[in-house]
């Protein structure tokens, strides 16, 4: 790893999910990380739990600040925080998962003498969608009165974040703020929308869109713990595309909903064939969103593999290939 004073001992929460899974694998193949630490209540795939040092356990127990303070990390990637509300799971289940689980992480994190860096998966979901938002969404960008239960939890694991960094100069402490993530092996409500046999669309409306390839979204996380900036960092790739042309080169028809129906299309969405949509998800639909990219480039130092347009045919290749198969 670059950088004087390289993360070598590092701990990743959420290390059975499809970001803590891939860039655990990245840093077992990198020769300058003496040890991976993994927490999560889920049993990762075998090799990566041969390879790592793993904690089966809860962000909110007691005990993982003895784990912690143990494993003496000088590095943590907290991956445990979803992109999008998983629909069917209560808005106050999902606060203590994801709010008071990064709380719990960061009060045992906090005194931890050998801590240099924290790297957060966030979401630019944080952002909202909306009809009067600009083309490009800069981080200054602040929740907005009309924010949605989720975006206020985002601000909330952000503002725990800031705290830690206040209290902690000498830890560099980085908020992603992913796009939608898209990809074939990555499982969240905009790749099964996009994969699902039919997408309905609101009639009327064409956003721009903007997202992140899979592969992407991890070496992100492997990128900032090189190279890691205090504060938020937009990350998607570069350009925008429009959500019905997102939608033809999927290879999916899309089907035009009047407005005043599409909440009604959205509730019985399982017996159309297609995942059930939050409140979130649903003004994604109807809005769209684009962020500004130039502390990503600038700052951060990242470019991703794949721009918007490329990150929709790189995935829309590899079902044709699966459904040939």
């Amino acid at each position: 790893m670059g950088g004087p004073d390289p993360a070598r001992r590092i701990l990743i929460t959420g290390v059975a999910n499809f970001w803590g899974v891939g860039l655990a694998r990245a840093l077992l193949a990198d020769p300058e990380v003496e040890q991976v630490v993994g927490v999560d209540t889920r049993t990762p795939p075998r090799d990566v739990a041969e390879g790592i040092t793993w904690i089966a356990a809860d962000l909110r127990v007691q005990e993982l600040r003895t784990a912690i303070r143990a494993a003496a990390v000088d590095a943590i990637v907290h991956t445990d925080i979803p992109q999008f509300p998983e629909p069917g799971r209560a808005a106050r289940q999902l606060h203590d998962l994801t709010v008071m689980g990064t709380l719990q992480l960061l009060a045992a994190a906090g005194d931890l003498p050998t801590l240099r860096t924290l790297v957060v998966r966030g979401s630019a979901s944080i952002y909202g969608s909306e009809a009067a938002a600009p083309a490009f969404l800069t981080e200054e960008m602040t929740l907005q009165p009309g924010a949605t239960r989720f975006q206020r939890d985002l601000g909330e694991i952000e503002k725990l974040v800031d705290g830690l960094a206040r209290r902690r100069r000498d830890v560099t402490c980085t908020v992603l703020r992913l796009q939608p993530v898209i990809g074939v092996r990555l499982d969240n409500p905009i790749t099964r929308l996009l994969r699902a046999p039919v997408v309905p669309v609101m009639l009327g409306f064409d956003p721009r869109v903007q997202v992140l390839h899979e592969d992407d979204s991890i070496a992100v996380l492997h990128h900032a713990l090189r190279n890691p900036v205090a504060g938020a960092v937009n990350v998607a790739g570069p350009g925008t595309i429009s959500l019905n042309a997102a939608i033809r080169r999927m290879g999916r028809p899309a089907v035009p909903v009047p407005h005043p129906l599409f909440g009604a299309v959205a509730g019985a969405a399982r017996r159309f064939g297609l995942p059930p949509l939050s409140e979130d998800t649903i003004r994604y639909l109807r809005y769209g969103r684009g962020v500004a990219l130039e502390r990503m480039t600038n700052e951060l130092g990242f470019t991703p593999r794949y721009d918007t347009p490329g990150a929709i045919d790189a995935v829309a290749a590899e079902l044709r290939k699966a459904d040939v198969a």
